[in-house]
């Protein structure tokens, strides 16, 4: 049998026109949506498709959060949200990044350089997203995770 090579996946951050691609993907997630005036959107694309997404969105108070990291089930176990994030990390690099990690996923987001903190140390712009938690973070099952501007 003759398989045609597939293309390895691109990663790369979306241009404004774009982002109606990222919600599209993002519809069953959380209903969210890009802002072109807040957010630096980072997408894989596998065979001219978004397979993954991460977000950074610039918050008022200026601190920075990572948050809409999300693969469509179908293309999970890839290593395509590594690679969303990573792009991330680097073109973010300049600044300290935030975010309310899932649980199961803090040690992929370690691998990027973000620690737990407590949550009394987020920003208050970014805390003010979980006060429907109540303080009980363990009960979201989501961990405030920080990391530190640089390379």
């Amino acid at each position: 049998m003759n398989e045609r090579p597939t293309a390895e996946p691109v990663v790369r951050e979306l241009r404004s026109a774009e982002f109606p691609l990222a919600d599209e993907v993002w519809r069953d997630y959380h209903g969210m949506n890009g802002d072109p005036a807040r957010d630096r959107i980072f997408a894989v694309f596998s065979a001219g498709k978004i397979v993954s997404l991460a977000r950074c969105r610039r918050h008022p108070d200026g601190s920075q959060e990572v948050d809409g990291v999300f693969t469509p089930e179908a293309y999970r176990g890839r290593g395509y949200a590594r690679m969303a994030v990573g792009a991330l990390v680097v073109a973010c690099h300049n600044d300290d990044l935030y975010m309310y990690a899932v649980e199961s996923l803090t040690s992929l987001y370690a691998e990027f350089g973000f620690i737990s903190i407590p949550e009394r140390d987020l920003p208050p712009d970014i805390r003010e997203r979980y006060t429907w938690a109540a303080g009980n973070m363990e009960g979201a099952e989501v961990r405030p995770m920080y990391r530190r501007a640089g390379l």
